[in-house]
């Protein structure tokens, strides 16, 4: 009976995987093939073409992917043309009224893809011809920013035939094309000349410089498109990881396909006041669009401004901060002011402008007053109920509330642990009305001794209210930096109190040291040591082509060069109507992971590597796009 029940029980369990098993459905492989272009109307590479309507039709349902960005018309159209998809079908077009014997190209790259997995109709650029041939040159390269070597993206690359430079600004494009994630471009459709090459921001999309605000780039010789043969590799993969053959194919290599830009914004940004805030009553700030290259006018127009403020400048004076000095003035709620400043126009013309201001604060002085007051009484009631609990309180004659002074806030840039070459700084809230020199102290722990050591207090010359200490600060050494209590005094009434701050700066074990030697470059380069966000950790000129980084923290570093042509200490921007081109840029195309205790020499700099293989990709801001990699997945579907 045993025996009988538990046959009945293995049956039983062999038609329920049974039936599980049928129910799960396969879903077929997956779709792994690109569309298949069945007929184009016109035919493609067609000539004497008089219709603006084309047809592309395919062998299943197609989409387009970002058709906008993606899809390139050349020569570029004033009017938008018209891109459409619907099931098997593209359509295109053209509104702008088609030009003789001239070649047209419709360069879809990646746009057109299927509607199962979305599979690429891969680089593919629809042509045709309003005359009797169709032309084949085509140019390539790499749009990069200019002072980073950015790749960028979306960027018109176009030519012109006319090789005069007012062509850039007074006529569109005669053939584009558009960068893709690496900065990439191809104009295509080229007959045989000679060209110059630009790259433009198209902010209102015209294919000509006429804003001084959008960014450009160009190249200062000429480009003349040619083909030669040549020899590449072609594998044959047997499966997804496993190559077949590889043998050599010739092909038609279209020329120059190494061409670089590099992409600036001229020295020029429209100025004007953006905005102005008085908040609280005694400090008016106004915030420009750019810098000023001379200080503006600011005057009372019913009182006297000659010296009713103290003035804090930003380093490009395109903030400036008014600190009203005299509570008769600022208590008032609303102030009548003339502005008078250089203003520069979207042309670029400079004007001379005036404005009115009427300057507000959003709570009334009333109101101001009636919290210091309730503030005051609340203090008042404080110090009333402590005394009351005091042994020695009598009722009959009762302390006597005296209003605490106020406070000067300090802050101190010192830490407990510092590096060499840190400074240290005081700052404040508020500009200074007074400073006691004499109750600043700096002292140097000997044994258990505070010594006192020579230092220097001046004020910092891009911010009024910091103030740098300068000592012979050493290494493993513990110092001490006091202040005594009012050594500071606010512009509105603050006294600081007492302070003091122990610091003790790191051992020289705890640095490395990098040298640098670059050939080529003399005393003309800025070498510049930065971190993994492509800030500037340190800083050096050149001499000779070499130069030293020392007191390194450990990490990992990147560098870039800058070629300071004209020697004042900075990277400087180009100007297209002056024909000057940025300053040159050049990355070091590897990482340095530098450790304590350790001295680097780094003397393999290539400086004439090509510009669009220097910068690391870990530190590249503009990361090329996923491209779609074609996966067995079929073979993982049959194999589970």
């Amino acid at each position: 009976m045993k025996l009988k029940e538990l046959a009945m029980s293995l049956l039983l369990a062999l038609v329920l995987v049974a039936c599980a098993s049928i129910g799960t459905p396969d879903g077929g492989p997956y779709d792994e093939e690109p569309p298949v272009l069945l007929k184009a109307t016109p035919v493609l590479n067609a000539t004497g073409v008089k219709t603006a309507k084309i047809s592309l039709e395919f062998d299943e349902n197609v989409t387009l992917e970002n058709a906008f960005e993606n899809v390139v018309v050349s020569p570029p159209q004033m009017q938008m043309p018209e891109i459409k998809n619907s099931g098997k079908k593209v359509t295109v077009e053209l509104f702008d009224s088609l030009k003789p014997n001239t070649t047209y190209s419709i360069d879809f790259g990646n746009a057109i893809v299927d509607n199962n997995e979305s599979n690429p109709y891969e680089n593919f650029a629809y042509v045709f011809s309003t005359g009797e041939n169709v032309d084949t040159l085509a140019v390539s390269g790499t749009v990069l920013t200019a002072a980073e070597l950015e790749p960028v993206k979306g960027m018109v690359v176009g030519l012109h035939s006319c090789l005069d430079d007012s062509a850039f600004t007074k006529t569109p494009f005669e053939r584009v094309s558009r960068t893709d994630s690496r900065g990439r471009f191809t104009i295509k459709g080229i007959a045989p000349g000679k060209y110059r090459v630009y790259a433009l921001s198209d902010a209102n999309q015209n294919f000509l410089f006429d804003q001084k605000s959008e960014a450009i780039a160009y190249l200062s010789t000429i480009v003349e498109p040619h083909t030669a043969p040549a020899v590449r590799p072609d594998t044959i993969w047997r499966d997804s990881i496993t190559i077949d053959t590889i043998r050599f194919v010739n092909y038609t290599r279209f020329m120059p396909d190494d061409l670089v830009l590099r992409v600036f914004k001229e020295d020029f940004a429209s100025q004007y006041l953006i905005k102005y805030i008085r908040e609280p009553h005694n400090k008016l700030k106004l915030f420009f669009a750019a810098p000023n290259n001379e200080l503006p006018l600011l005057e009372g127009l019913d009182f006297d401004m000659s010296d009713a403020y103290v003035l804090e400048k930003s380093v490009k004076m395109d903030t400036l901060t008014y600190w009203f000095k005299d509570s008769l003035l600022y208590r008032n709620d609303t102030l009548a002011l003339r502005l008078s400043y250089k203003a520069v126009e979207v042309s670029g013309d400079s004007v001379d402008r005036c404005d009115t201001l009427f300057v507000s604060t959003k709570k009334r002085w009333e109101a101001v007053l009636k919290q210091q007051q309730k503030n005051y009484e609340e203090d008042v009631k404080n110090f009333m109920r402590q005394a009351k609990r005091s042994p020695d309180y009598d009722e009959n004659n009762p302390p006597v509330y005296v209003p605490k002074t106020k406070v000067l806030p300090v802050r101190f840039s010192g830490s407990s642990s510092m590096d060499i070459n840190g400074r240290c700084h005081f700052s404040f809230e508020e500009p200074l009305l007074s400073i006691d020199t004499s109750a600043i102290h700096v002292s140097l722990k000997v044994d258990t001794l505070w010594v006192p050591v020579d230092m220097v207090f001046l004020q910092d010359s891009t911010n009024i209210r910091k103030y740098d200490i300068f000592a012979e600060w050493r290494p493993e050494q513990t110092y001490m930096v006091t202040a005594d209590s009012a050594a500071f005094k606010g512009l509105y009434g603050g006294v600081s109190e007492a302070f003091s701050r122990e610091m003790t700066f790191k051992s020289l074990d705890e640095y490395a040291v990098l040298y640098v030697n670059v050939t080529g470059v003399g005393n003309n380069g800025i070498l510049q040591l930065l971190d993994a966000r492509e800030n500037v950790v340190m800083e050096e000129k050149t001499v000779n082509g070499r130069c030293a980084f020392y007191f390194i923290n450990p990490g990992t570093y990147y560098m870039r060069l800058i070629f300071d042509a004209n020697g004042n200490g900075k990277w400087d921007t180009g100007n297209f109507e002056k024909g000057i081109q940025p300053e040159n840029v050049s990355y070091y195309h590897h990482s340095l992971n530098l450790r304590a205790f350790f001295e680097y020499t780094q003397d393999d700099w290539d400086v004439s590597m090509p510009l669009n293989e220097q910068k690391p990709l870990e530190i590249t801001k503009q990361k090329p796009d996923k491209e779609r990699r074609k996966m067995n997945r079929n073979a993982t579907r049959n194999f589970k």
